[in-house]
């Protein structure tokens, strides 16, 4: 019995296990062996790629691409024009502004908020975060900052400045953390 209601112009690959209450847009594309969970909506020109996990209640909205190797926790959603790399961990509850960028390796905790709008309402873009960074629980990441690789940004931080590679950011707003 089909429970989810597939596109007939989507890409799905044959080993593609999709849950139940699901709604998969046109043209999207999803590869060999991922795992969707239930009651997820993936839009139309979504991409999937190969080994990634989806689990339940996740939104993907259009032109959101998802690389090789994801996971992508319950809950978790994008607003479109989204980019995650190869092998990003993204857990429950996150939330990705249209035009957020996350590069490869990088693991996104619980909660963490990003947005694309500047106070005035126009639209800048979301953030782009570096290779191999971490992102800690509740983190909140205003829009058109630049994260460099290999950044740590604490718990509940507040990043809306630019980021500098391979250092550590914390607070309200997130500073460079001395040791």
């Amino acid at each position: 019995m089909q429970t989810s209601i597939i596109s007939e112009q989507a890409n799905i690959h044959p080993s593609v296990k999709i849950g139940h209450f699901c709604v998969i847009g046109s043209d999207v594309t999803i590869g060999e062996n991922v795992v969707i969970g239930n009651y997820c909506i993936i839009d139309s020109d979504v991409t999937i790629g190969k080994g990634t996990v989806v689990k339940s209640n996740v939104e993907l909205r259009p032109n959101t691409k998802i690389g090789e190797d994801c996971y992508v926790d319950s809950g978790v959603k994008t607003s479109g024009n989204v980019t995650v790399m190869n092998n990003v961990t993204l857990r429950y509850d996150t939330i990705l502004a249209r035009g957020v960028v996350v590069g490869d390796n990088t693991y996104i905790c619980p909660r963490v908020m990003t947005n694309n709008l500047s106070t005035k309402l126009d639209t800048i873009g979301g953030a782009k975060i570096g290779k191999d960074c971490f992102i800690g629980t509740n983190a909140v990441l205003q829009h058109g900052i630049v994260i460099g690789d290999k950044v740590v940004v604490g718990a509940m931080s507040f990043v809306s400045k630019d980021c500098e590679g391979d250092k550590i950011y914390v607070g309200i707003p997130a500073k460079i953390w001395q040791r």
